[in-house]
């Protein structure tokens, strides 16, 4: 039973505990490498029916619906303005049988697990079976995010999620549409047009929406800084719209023109897509923190160990089957088939929408629709825990995470960076790679056996042939100081300013050539620039790897190395950092890793490295 109330909050302090609880969660979580879905969960227990500190439909109110609604809405949206056509490649088939064929099996199998497993009527059991074809693109982002999967079983993963959220909603509309028919005087023919008009509506709203705003971005009718709220402002009038024509339809109709956003190629795209990757997470944040501390512990003690055999029906028989059918005879590899199998975490989409159906059904007369409320929160609990803790060691396992440790992406070929680049792969096993737009410049990268991609690093081509996720850390060094600025910047918000690094400007000390701090990458070796760290190359400078141990610590290593340059150290868990000018602030444990350029007058001294 929930704990008794201590008080209601007022409005403005609720939302502000909601948004507090739920990036807190996710900030916790980055710091402690946990899941961050898991977290969320257990802080809106905690705060809502555990203590009774919280509760949305008392300090929030019936705007908690509409809220939950719009959030979800706009979640949807910012998935479908990630599905860019040219990314798929061979992951195309696996995405279309997941959607065409394993849409309608997993509406099938959960519509029996939920029978047979559960006890529930027909009626209910078709209703939430259609739900549960959502597996949640609310949940996979974040996983995707933390297990760090290869390209393909990621993008596999999160096709089916965004485009099965609408569909799921959608066949619960159409077989609530079926149960009211048998239930009420009302003829069949009025459903089904119901339905056709309410889909044909929301495909038109979303298709036309696009449309227009891609033609009114591209003629310059909407001012730069006026474009994300006009985009919010038509998405939000998109989704009341077609929902007011048919339920749930919104979901569609936002989805399709996140989808021909994505697809149109737009300039100010990237900047759309980054400011919508930031309201996700606060959405998704907050939603989750909603859902969880609404929920009434005496509703769950309505379930019985029926529910046990539900949920344990659902993960290791409905979604395995359906998967490992839909994706029969296709060249992907066994492996990744098993992965994705095993990989269906439910979000928030099914519980607002199975509540929702689950209290019509109860109108309707059927009185087990009352039990789809819990169920739906039970299965998203177990699957968000498990999915949580198990994707990531389970992709290990099978090989399929895009690497064991992150490694370092350079820009420019050079001398410079093929000698780190080969030193890095070779006496550390990092994963490397090396961009450039000019072959020549290339060809000792390649005689060295360093992986590398000829063409700009900005370009489609290379977000289609770089696997992104293999690296953590990118290090720009061409010998064009502008072009290092744009790219450090402009690859900034994917990797993280904190893993930007860029090597020192030629002219970059006076007022005249300084440029803001918002620009470009952090300084590595001193701010070296091209020029000089190449020299040092050609000087007979080499590279150096060190293992620092209790006896041979930093003090000990830098006695013995005065002249050498320190570039970058790996600490314990493997993960790299560069280093500017800042080395006096370097504390490093035993086990560290030291990187660094040697004169060639140190290069015969012997090396100790405890």
């Amino acid at each position: 039973m929930a704990a008794e109330s201590i008080g209601s909050l007022d409005p403005v302090m609720a939302i502000a505990l909601v948004g507090t609880l739920g990036v807190g969660s996710q900030w916790l979580a980055w710091r402690l490498r946990m899941p961050a879905i898991v977290l969320m969960l257990v802080a809106g227990l905690l705060v809502g029916p555990v203590f009774g500190f919280f509760d949305p439909m008392r300090d929030i109110g019936p705007m908690t619906n509409a809220i939950i609604a719009v959030a979800v809405a706009v979640i949807l949206f910012e998935g479908g303005l990630t599905l860019n056509f040219h990314t798929l490649r061979d992951a195309a088939e696996g995405v279309k049988r997941l959607v065409f064929i394993g849409a309608p099996l997993g509406w099938l199998l959960s519509t029996l697990a939920l029978r047979w497993g559960a006890g529930l009527s027909w009626e209910s059991s078709a209703v939430f079976g259609g739900i549960m074809i959502v597996t949640g693109p609310t949940v996979i982002a974040p996983l995707l995010r933390t297990a760090r999967l290869a390209r393909r079983p990621a993008l596999l993963l999160q096709w089916e999620a965004i485009v099965n959220d609408p569909i799921g909603a959608l066949a619960a509309v159409l077989a609530f549409e079926v149960v009211l028919v048998l239930r009420t005087a009302e003829k069949v023919g009025g459903a089904v047009i119901e339905l056709g008009v309410g889909i044909g509506v929301a495909t038109a709203l979303g298709l036309a929406a696009g449309y227009g705003l891609t033609q009114a971005f591209r003629r310059a009718w909407v001012p730069e800084y006026m474009k994300v709220p006009v985009l919010f402002t038509i998405l939000l009038a998109v989704f009341a719209v077609s929902d007011s024509v048919l339920h749930e339809s919104g979901l569609l109709a936002v989805t399709i023109m996140g989808i021909y956003l994505a697809n149109a190629n737009l300039p100010s795209y990237e900047e759309m897509r980054r400011f919508k990757e930031h309201a996700t997470v606060l959405l998704v944040s907050g939603v989750f923190i909603l859902l969880a501390a609404s929920l009434d512990f005496s509703a769950l003690g309505q379930l019985t160990w029926r529910a046990g055999i539900f949920v344990a029906a659902v993960v290791i028989v409905a979604r395995p089957l359906t998967v490992m059918v839909a994706l029969a005879s296709t060249r992907i590899p066994m492996r990744e088939r098993a992965l994705i199998a095993l990989t269906g975490p439910r979000g928030v989409v099914l519980v607002a929408v199975a509540g929702l159906f689950g209290e019509r059904l109860v109108e309707l007369g059927v009185e087990d629709g009352a039990l789809i409320g819990p169920l739906a929160f039970v299965l998203v609990a177990v699957t968000v825990v498990i999915h949580g803790f198990t994707l990531k060691p389970f992709s290990r396992a099978l090989g399929l995470q895009a690497a064991e440790t992150p490694g370092v992406l350079f820009v420019g070929g050079s001398r410079w960076t093929t000698g780190l680049a080969e030193t890095l792969k070779s006496e550390l096993d990092l994963p490397v790679l090396i961009s450039d737009p000019n072959r020549s410049h290339l060809r000792r990268a390649r005689e060295a056996g360093v992986t590398t991609f000829y063409g700009d690093i900005l370009s489609e081509g290379a977000e289609r042939n770089i696997d992104m996720a293999s690296f953590s850390t990118l290090l720009v060094a061409t010998d064009n100081d502008a072009y290092n600025t744009l790219v450090a910047t402009d690859l900034a918000p994917d990797f993280g300013r904190e893993n930007i690094y860029q090597i020192g400007r030629e002219k970059s000390e006076t007022a005249r050539h300084a440029l803001p701090a918002s620009l470009g990458g952090q300084s590595i070796a001193h701010k070296a620039t091209y020029n000089e760290l190449n020299r040092m190359m050609w000087q007979g400078w080499t590279f150096r790897v060190t293992r620092l141990s209790e006896e041979y610590g930093m003090a000990e290593w830098r006695e013995k190395r005065p002249n050498a340059l320190l570039l970058a150290y790996i600490d314990p868990e493997g993960e790299i950092h560069f280093l500017g000018s800042n080395e006096g602030d370097l504390h490093p444990e035993p086990g560290t890793k030291l990187v660094s350029m040697l004169p060639p007058e140190e290069n015969d001294k012997p090396l100790r490295t405890g």
